[in-house]
């Protein structure tokens, strides 16, 4: 995968184009004066959905967390080393 850096000029004037190459995996930054503004990427593969059923199956075995969240956060930064 590339990447580039555009004018806003130039990707106004080559939208279709920009967006195929991004379509194709490139990343690209457009600038304005010179600063970087917008990034241009392909998106992100959607996530599947989570089947309930099966969630429910694999949480039912597990034990209940006898410690609350926050005793058990504190435990491991004081018993953390640094």
């Amino acid at each position: 995968m590339s990447t580039e850096t555009i004018s806003l000029a130039d990707a106004k004037a080559h939208l279709s184009e920009i967006t195929e190459r991004a379509a194709r995996g490139e990343t690209l930054f457009i600038t304005k004066h010179g600063k970087p503004v917008a990034q241009l990427v392909r998106p992100a593969a959607p996530r599947k959905p989570v089947s309930l059923p099966l969630l429910r199956a694999l949480t039912d075995g597990m034990p209940e967390q006898v410690q609350s969240a926050g005793e058990f956060m504190r435990e491991q930064r004081d018993n953390a080393r640094y």
